[in-house]
């Protein structure tokens, strides 16, 4: 990378964009590991571009200011754009020199777009894992896994009658109106549904996104988005889970919170070789009647089912920071396939953060 000139006494001496970032900044221990990565992708990257026609943005670079995006909450890509062409961390970062110019908002976004159909994230996600740094802080035997409500990016005026119906006022009063997914739908953002976390909870227009974590260091080793429905929880978990014991070729555990206790959902992990951990729903229902878990007195007298629930509340850390720091509390994006990519940049910028301290304790 190119760097630029600085007047010390009278003389111009040469400033390399590597010497401009302290040497202690956490950046660049990020920065070295994304590198690593994206060497291993070179190949399935450069498959993505076609030989002719307008240069594209680099993907590697591409790449790199998508989880800038995501480490310093910047909310837009023409804000980030706007970030670049004066930052000159960013820029470092990004693989940009000083003097370069920056890409086009529109043009970034619609890169982004073929990034996130050629399965570039995942593949990352992938590669970060199996990192000779990486692998051997992970646990291949104890998972958790839990849900996250993702607020859609539309309002609650573009849930209207799928019939066409009510629509003189634009949507805009809906008070008092029954609403329900099955007549009703987002003209903004289709894939969304309507969906209350808790009982006195207002209804909010969302997805949902699912993450398996690993026990050892709390690390996201799998993630996923759906609608938001109540069973999306369980049914994301077996798809999960499955593949997770598929790759252990042995049992595994899986920690997860009392959303999952119905007894079909443990019959399933069952069969697909998965020791569900699983919290006791044995609470007072509205009715009076005391709910009948699916986990008995065989799971958890065992040690190891008190250690997965302990590990298991980690796994709020992961949602935590990308709802504070990262893009993961409301989405920017529209549709499902928009809002998984965002959410497993998320899980993969979490990772790149913890990555290093790990590695250094």
């Amino acid at each position: 990378m190119r760097g630029t000139f600085a007047d010390q006494g009278g003389l111009f001496s040469y400033i390399s964009p590597e010497a401009r970032v302290p040497a202690n900044h956490p950046l660049r221990k990020v920065r070295a590991l994304v590198r690593d990565v994206l060497s291993d992708l070179n190949r399935s990257l450069a498959r993505l571009y076609a030989n002719e026609g307008r240069p594209s943005i680099p993907p590697e670079q591409l790449l790199s200011a998508l989880l800038l995006q995501v480490f310093y909450s910047i909310r837009s890509e023409r804000q980030l754009m706007e970030q670049l062409d004066y930052n000159l961390l960013y820029r470092w970062f990004v693989g940009l020199s000083p003097d370069d110019p920056v890409w086009d908002p529109t043009v970034f976004t619609k890169n982004r777009e073929r990034l996130q159909s050629g399965e570039v994230f995942a593949n990352f996600m992938s590669k970060l894992l199996n990192h000779p740094q990486v692998r051997p802080l992970l646990s291949d035997e104890h998972f958790s896994v839990d849900g996250t409500l993702i607020e859609a990016w539309a309002s609650q005026k573009s849930f209207r009658p799928k019939d066409g119906s009510g629509d003189a006022d634009g949507g805009a009063n809906f008070h008092g109106q029954k609403r329900k997914n099955d007549t009703h739908a987002s003209t903004t953002d289709p894939d969304s549904r309507l969906y209350r976390k808790a009982a006195g909870r207002e209804a909010k227009l969302s997805y949902m996104g699912h993450a398996t974590m690993e026990n050892r260091h709390g690390l996201a080793v799998a993630g996923m988005v759906t609608l938001a429905t109540g069973t999306a929880e369980r049914r994301a978990s077996e798809t999960m889970l499955k593949a997770k014991a598929k790759e252990a070729g042995r049992r595994i555990t899986a920690g997860e919170d009392k959303a999952y206790d119905t007894a079909d959902h443990v019959a399933k992990l069952r069969a697909v070789n998965v020791t569900p951990h699983v919290t006791q729903n044995d609470s007072v229902t509205s009715t009076g009647k005391r709910r009948q878990s699916a986990i008995d007195a065989r799971t958890t007298r065992h040690e190891g089912y008190g250690m997965s629930q302990s590990r298991r509340a980690m796994i709020e850390c992961i949602f935590g920071w990308g709802k504070q720091h990262g893009t993961m509390r409301k989405t920017k994006h529209r549709g499902l396939a928009s809002v998984a990519a965002d959410f497993l940049l998320n899980l993969i910028a979490y990772n790149l953060i913890r990555i290093p301290k790990l590695v250094a304790a």
